[in-house]
């Protein structure tokens, strides 16, 4: 399975790869990550469902041909909503999260009990810092979906796709140019 669908993508990859020293390299490598792409966008979409239930509500029978268009106002209405709920389900964490640790904040004599207690208050804090920043993704999402531009590439424009936008619903790039950041990353520059 080829990962790029044209030969005008392909053209305009290798134009944004080029401050790296050896262009063929970043094709080659893109290229042997074909493979895994698939598994990859599939990893992608359990890790989505099993970790955010909400996703499940999304329709699977959406297609480019809903209306000749794609991100239509059915399909917007449809993001917006569920972007809406993930987002109040995340506030909903965040609230409990308080209301838990202050109703089990104990000064336990044992040194070993106050480690275990810090430990589960540190892990829930890395938790909830991970969800604020998704809370301004999806923000940023639903400011995407008010302006238009919800569903397009913000590198280069294209859409993303229904399929990864499903299993990503905060997703700003398309698979091609998320994987040229991530090589760019990997190879520091």
């Amino acid at each position: 399975m080829p990962i790029f669908a044209t030969e005008k993508r392909l053209r305009y990859i290798l134009l944004m790869a080029s401050p790296l020293a050896d262009v063929s390299v970043v094709v080659d490598e893109l290229t042997t990550c074909s493979a895994t792409l698939a598994w990859l966008q599939m990893q992608e979409q359990i890790a989505m469902v099993a970790t955010h239930p909400l996703a499940q509500r999304m329709p699977v029978s959406y297609s480019s041909a809903d209306n000749g268009e794609y991100m239509n106002d059915a399909q917007l209405a449809d993001f917006r909503q569920v972007l809406l709920e993930w987002k109040q389900s995340l506030l909903d964490d965040v609230g409990r999260t308080v209301n838990h640790m202050q109703d089990e904040a104990t000064a336990f004599p044992d040194p070993n009990d106050r480690a275990t207690q810090e430990e589960e208050f540190s892990l829930e804090l890395r938790t909830r810092d991970r969800e604020r920043k998704l809370l301004k993704k999806i923000s940023e999402s639903l400011a995407q979906i008010e302006s238009g531009d919800y569903g397009y590439c913000e590198t280069c424009g294209i859409a993303i796709g229904l399929p990864r936008m499903r299993a990503r619903p905060t997703a700003t790039r398309c698979i091609d140019c998320k994987m040229l950041e991530e090589v760019r990353e990997k190879r520091g520059g």
